[in-house]
């Protein structure tokens, strides 16, 4: 019995499915561990945390709205906001990220507000550009036109990182709290909810690609069981140790990477493969699209750090 192997564009890909899981396994292999618990340390730990989860954010939306509107020939001029903002949060949070200052920055608040507006408002222009089409909110123009849950990405970015700065404005050592509310409630909630909000977009891309291919199944299945761990965290008992939803939540991150390689196999599918790789990015599997999940895991990951570091029960 003769056995094909995987050969040219489709070696390629699996390729880079393999180095982009590895890349995120090491990632998780290295992460350093968890310091001893110091109330001037863990807040401020946690706010750099969703800095980098809004960065990885802002990364995805960046590369992957260059590509859809490119694909748009930019016929409207506004297509270049998500980029400018993408790219200035993406600046804002590496800046916060390596900064170990307490106090919320004026200009990454700004820029934080941006993004959310921005996503907000590309929201809108997308329900309009639907809904002007024949057949107005059917399927077709559902599957085929401007993605509706996209410009929701640049939105969390700039909320993740906008709570980033509100856990700054806490007193050094003091219980974190944002509007009055334990800020581990708050930022599990939101993260929680943002989960849901991915997980619709994907379901119904990946409906549209009649989950031909068994690992369609894993972002609509583990993102949710994520999304149900960390709000039962937010809502429930805090200070306990909460090591399934941890490790669901590093898996889930996991899977953001893994999904870029899953989607440069489709990729290499198409005709061309990556001979005809100008095309074929544009119209295949968004490759940037994944990491989302990886922005909002991290933000998960620092919202139960917050959770079993401050208890407010």
């Amino acid at each position: 019995m003769n056995v094909k192997r995987p050969t040219g564009d489709v070696a390629t890909a699996l390729a880079l499915l393999s180095g982009a899981t590895l890349l995120g396994g090491v990632a998780l292999a290295l992460r350093p561990p968890k310091a001893p618990t110091d109330p001037r340390e863990t807040t401020l730990r946690a706010a750099r945390r969703l800095n980098r989860a809004a960065g990885t954010l802002a990364a995805s939306v960046l590369v992957d709205s260059a590509i859809e509107h490119y694909r748009g020939s930019f016929h409207n001029k506004a297509m270049v906001t998500p980029l400018v903002t993408a790219s200035l949060s993406l600046l804002a949070s590496l800046h916060g990220t390596g900064d170990r200052r307490y106090g919320a920055h004026v200009v990454r608040d700004i820029i934080y507000a941006g993004a959310a507006l921005t996503g907000v408002i590309g929201t809108g222009f997308h329900l309009y550009n639907i809904s002007r089409k024949p057949g107005g909110f059917g399927w077709q123009n559902l599957f085929y036109s401007a993605p509706l849950g996209a410009p929701a990405a640049i939105s969390l970015s700039g909320m993740l990182g906008f709570l980033s700065e509100r856990l700054r404005d806490n007193p050094p050592g003091a219980t974190p709290t944002i509007l009055g509310l334990a800020a581990g409630r708050v930022i599990g909630a939101m993260t929680s909810l943002g989960l849901i909000g991915t997980i619709g977009e994907v379901g119904l891309l990946h409906f549209r690609g009649a989950y031909h291919n068994p690992a369609m199944y894993l972002p609509v299945t583990m993102p949710p069981v994520a999304a149900l761990l960390l709000g039962a965290s937010a809502v429930g008992a805090t200070g306990k140790r909460r090591t399934m939803t941890r490790w669901w939540l590093r898996f889930t991150a996991l899977l953001g990477f893994a999904g870029s390689g899953f989607h440069a196999i489709g990729v290499s599918r198409n005709m061309g493969g990556w001979r005809n790789w100008s095309q074929n990015l544009i119209d295949g599997p968004p490759i940037p699209a994944p990491p989302s999940f990886t922005g909002l895991a991290l933000a998960g990951l620092a919202a139960l750090g917050l959770l079993e570091d401050h208890p407010d029960d």
